[in-house]
């Protein structure tokens, strides 16, 4: 079985790659915003916070590395369980 839905790639975006230093042939654009980002300290990736208290995740390539797509649904429980509503 296939498992091409685990890389999506744009070179047309005026964007591509979005972070420098990447690999074009395997910068993967699937997860272009990444769900990790509302886990904060948590995600494991490489980011820092601005002065302002931002995170910034411009040095991270988790989500657009060939092993991204495994990487962030191993944590998808966790970001379930921070949407998931409480009654």
């Amino acid at each position: 079985m296939s498992e091409n839905y685990k890389f999506v790639q744009n070179r047309k975006c005026e964007f591509f790659p979005c972070h420098k230093g990447a690999d074009p042939d395997t910068f993967n654009c699937l997860f272009c915003f990444c769900p990790l980002y509302a886990l904060g300290e948590d995600c494991g990736g490489n980011f820092t916070y601005t002065s302002d208290g931002i995170k910034d995740c411009s040095h991270c390539l988790i989500p657009h590395s060939p092993e991204g797509y495994d990487y962030i649904m191993s944590k998808m429980d966790v970001v379930m369980e921070i949407a998931r509503k409480k009654e």
